[in-house]
């Protein structure tokens, strides 16, 4: 046995296997490659008979080192395309071996490979577009002349990864089996008996054309990787019409171009920020978590009822308390409803949803939960009602549950001193719906132990949710900076704008949907009782619209009662403009003695988007948020800003935090206090920083 530091050579007979061992999913790092073709070449001259290609541990590879992309390439090092025509030019038959991820530049060094084997643990796809890339290494032109056309342009359009069976069906897999070493060393002998052939010299197979026409068709309008997926079946197309060399040299082009786009430097922040996002002081790979089998949840509405199914969803039974039982039923039906339409739709099995269904037990006894694990209160958002039910599962709860409430902006510190385990509470607010919003904001109460942060840390990942660990304080994160963003829409509403131009110039920005039209969905009686509470301690310096609450003080509750900002016809999902609500809004105007103006699109986004930034920096500088990023992963993730845009503290950064703060110094010379400059901002501002490097600096910190 030979190693270097990142690729072992093992001989097995007259086979060389290199396996690859960059834990922890065997990136191509520069070293990888450097050492790869090291072995190789090593290889080859001591006479093997072939040569295997695998990864260490349970992977494969899952694609190139990301980091590289930023940080730049290391020139010494032969770069995805030397590797490539290295593997090639072997005059030994070279096989892939493939379990787990075989990613991104994992798969385009398989596809360089005279062949390859698979075991069924083994996830194959390209998901460069899901960065705002195209597959660098060759993936464009060497997936085409492999797997059946429309498979191929599927995969690389829209990223989508493929089971073993279904790349074997697809062709890119020659052979599969339990033992993928067995498999490898079978295939080699036939083709050293045979002849093997480089990927390159094969022509695409028939219907190319058809495939990527089919595949562009497809590609969603509002996709965040729209532009990637088309410049990466124009790559594609190079198959077809230019010879192999000058295909793969104008893919390298439209990488580097798409390397160095906005939309691509955003996708590849946010996914480094969701990877960052759950890591919180105090907590670290040494911190033990507790074990969690079964899950309790108090109240059946329609954030209790979505929450047991992300539970059951992933597996866990799951005990659903809800006091009336009439109550309890109708959470019940609407847990079936959600689960039949999805069998429906094809999404789900019918045994499938069978199992989900039974690991949902509704109970009216709140002492069915003396045995669960984690018990997520999702009652009334009233700190009474909490309370309440936080002394009773004090005394019934087993010692080392973990007791969590799902409040959206109540001070998780008092929900924990009701208890006499302050150190078991913590903050899990889910997003409505809960069982399909990815975000979960972790809310760290001042005595929840580092045990019981680490342990729903890693149950977010078990359930699908992306976690981003957060402080206590009005809205933690995503609510607190929503707050001065609707006051601003409720202002300009005042000076001259109307809902449908407010929410249109949001949405045209890339917001999933307007303020206006979220707050009907979500229930304006919602966004009141959260006003009312403030107005106890507000500031008279601070501006305040008493639009919103003239509609609540109407009836006008949203899409729930068919009127909000909007009028809604049967069903509550057309919406349309209604001549009350402006003559509401002109009346309101004239009370006030504003003279209406002219707002354009670009001062309603700059206005309502400043606004979310400079609470952020206030919530990057008293530590309710550890990390810009975090800020823009849950707006990504939970909000609907959109990923190509990066979040609303990159997007700040691609504006420039000087321009963003001047206008804001303007703005609040107007006399508002809402416009109070944070202090972070400023500071940034002035010394030509930004948010990004705060991340930095304080990492390296």
């Amino acid at each position: 046995m030979t190693s270097s530091a990142s690729v072992c050579t093992d001989m097995a007979g007259t086979i060389a296997v290199l396996t690859i061992i960059n834990p922890p999913v065997n990136s191509l790092s520069a070293n990888v490659r450097r050492d790869l073709v090291a072995a190789l070449s090593r290889s080859v001259i001591n006479g093997v008979t072939g040569v295997v290609i695998a990864g260490a541990g349970a992977n494969f590879s899952a694609g190139a080192d990301i980091q590289e992309f930023t940080a730049g390439l290391d020139p010494t090092a032969p770069d995805a395309n030397d590797v490539h025509a290295a593997i090639e030019a072997s005059p030994v038959p070279v096989v892939a071996a493939l379990r787990g991820a075989v990613l991104g530049g994992g798969l385009e060094l398989a596809l360089a490979c005279h062949g390859r084997v698979a075991d069924d643990t083994a996830r194959i796809g390209l998901p460069e577009v899901k960065l705002g890339l195209l597959p660098g290494g060759g993936g464009t032109q060497r997936l085409p002349r492999i797997a059946k056309p429309m498979i191929a342009a599927d995969m690389i359009a829209s990223g989508r990864t493929l089971a073993a069976a279904e790349a074997m069906a697809a062709g890119i897999v020659d052979r599969l089996g339990p033992d993928v070493m067995a498999a490898a060393r079978e295939l080699i002998a036939k083709l050293a008996a045979s002849g093997q052939t480089a990927t390159a010299k094969r022509p695409p197979l028939s219907g190319l054309v058809e495939a990527i026409e089919t595949a562009r068709a497809a590609i969603p309008a509002k996709s965040p990787h729209a532009d990637a997926s088309r410049t990466a079946l124009d790559s594609m197309a190079g198959a077809i019409h230019l010879p192999f060399p000058e295909a793969l040299a104008q893919e390298r082009r439209l990488f580097l171009g798409l390397m160095a786009s906005t939309p691509s430097r955003a996708l590849r922040h946010l996914f480094f920020a969701e990877r960052a996002a759950a890591n919180a002081t105090g907590v670290d790979k040494t911190t033990r978590a507790r074990a969690i089998e079964t899950v309790g949840v108090i109240g059946a509405g329609t954030m209790g009822s979505g929450i047991a199914m992300v539970f059951a969803n992933a597996g866990f039974p799951v005990t659903l308390i809800e006091r009336d039982p009439a109550a309890l039923e109708r959470g019940l039906k609407r847990i079936r409803d959600v689960y039949d339409r999805a069998v429906a739709k094809g999404d789900l099995s019918t045994s499938q949803a069978q199992q989900r269904l039974a690991d949902i037990a509704g109970r009216t006894d709140m002492s069915a939960l003396s045995h669960a694990d984690l018990i997520v209160e999702a009652a009334f958002e009233e700190m009474a009602v909490k309370l309440a039910i936080f002394a009773e599962l004090d005394k019934l709860a087993k010692q080392g549950a973990i007791l969590a409430t799902n409040t959206s902006a109540l001070d998780v510190n008092v929900i924990a001193r009701s208890t006499s385990r302050r150190a078991d509470v913590v903050g899990l607010h889910f997003f409505s719906p809960a069982h399909v919003m990815r975000l979960l904001e972790i809310v760290r109460a001042e005595a929840t132990d580092a045990q019981v942060l680490a342990t729903v840390i890693r149950l977010a990942r078990q359930v699908g949710k992306t976690p981003v660990v957060v402080g206590v304080c009005d809205g933690f994160l995503a609510n607190r900076l929503l707050y001065p963003y609707l006051r601003q829409v409720d202002l300009m509403l005042e000076e001259g704008a109307l809902p449908a131009q407010v929410d249109l110039a949001l949405t045209g920005f890339g917001l999933a949907m307007g303020p206006c039209a979220m707050l009907d969905m979500a229930g304006q009686d919602v966004a009141w009782h959260v006003r009312q509470r403030q107005l106890k301690d507000w500031n008279p310096a601070m501006r305040y619209s008493r639009l919103a609450d003239l509609l609540v003080e109407q009836g006008r509750l949203g899409s729930k009662t068919g009127a909000g900002w909007y009028r809604y016809a049967a069903g509550g999902r057309q919406k349309e403009d209604d001549p009350a609500v402006e003559a509401m809004i002109l009346a309101e105007s004239a009370r006030l003695g504003l003279a209406r103006r002219a707002i354009s699109d670009e001062e309603i986004v700059r206005r309502a988007l400043y606004a979310i930034v400079n609470e952020g920096a206030f919530a990057l500088a008293d530590g309710t948020v550890q990390r810009a990023g975090d800020i823009d992963v849950a707006y990504t993730q939970g909000v609907g800003f959109p990923a190509a845009r990066g979040g609303p503290m990159f997007w700040a950064d691609t504006v420039g935090l000087k321009a963003i703060h001047q206008e804001i110094v303007a703005l609040h010379a107007g006399g508002d206090a809402n416009w109070t400059p944070a202090p972070l901002l400023k500071a940034l501002a002035e010394s030509g920083r930004s948010f990004g490097d705060l991340d930095r600096e304080r990492q390296g910190a």
